[in-house]
């Protein structure tokens, strides 16, 4: 009978392009991180033309890593493909802020549990830096970078979670989830709204307390649904 795999163990699939890196970045890889990160910046606006030979050209990569990379992102619905037409960037929806958070509250809970059992003393000293540097950018108005940090957190939270699935889906969401966000604040012009803060999950999972992290979690997803929601009925 064969042995049953621990259940912090690194086997399974690969991670997801869009997770925390690990190692040599591949072409394809960097090439979809950037791509992801324009389309969540709203650098190619929404509705944007997707020219493959020009995007080789500007990321300095093959026709071939840059394609794979769109069909990674189509698959995520950050891009779309037309017959006949081409592809673009995705639309966005005001309306998909609730389902994501739906389907997110449970996913970022669970990350964080998982992140308090399985996190390394390195990666909780890494949370813990991604932490006060998010901190240090929260009163800028309108800052990219307060939401890149933010961002940041989340996506080490879910690596620390060791499960190559949860990190995959959840980096999905997020992704879409952020889009909003910048759509949000885009549209209010020089105003910020309060932060959003992540200091309790961060140190429920250095302390180990798996469901105080699971609820700080919940509860720091649920904050950000909320102001994104009395931000567009401002």
């Amino acid at each position: 009978m064969s042995q049953q795999p621990d259940s912090a163990s690194n086997d399974g699939p690969p991670p997801s392009p869009d997770a925390v890196p690990r190692g040599p970045t591949r072409l394809v890889d960097r090439a979809y991180r950037s791509l992801r990160d324009d389309l969540i910046a709203l650098r190619i606006e929404p509705g944007a033309p997707l020219d493959e030979r020009q995007l080789s050209a500007s990321l300095k990569v093959g026709l071939t890593p840059v394609r794979d990379a769109i069909k990674r992102l189509t698959l995520e619905r950050l891009v779309v493909t037309y017959p006949r037409r081409g592809t673009f960037a995705a639309e966005i929806h005001i309306s998909d802020e609730r389902w994501l958070t739906e389907a997110r509250t449970g996913l970022e809970g669970l990350a964080a549990l998982l992140a308090a059992q399985r996190a390394t003393d390195a990666e909780c000293a890494a949370l813990l830096d991604l932490t006060q540097k998010l901190e240090a950018s929260k009163d800028s108005k309108l800052s990219i970078e307060y939401i890149d940090r933010d961002a940041a957190v989340h996506r080490a939270i879910y690596a620390a979670a060791r499960n190559p699935y949860l990190e995959s889906t959840l980096n999905q969401y997020t992704n879409a989830a952020l889009r909003i966000w910048h759509y949000t604040l885009r549209a209010m012009g020089p105003a910020s709204p309060p932060p959003c803060d992540q200091t309790e999950v961060v140190a429920a999972i250095v302390a180990r307390d798996g469901e105080r992290a699971r609820t700080a979690a919940e509860a720091h997803l649920l904050d950000y649904s909320v102001q994104v929601k009395r931000l567009l009925q401002a």
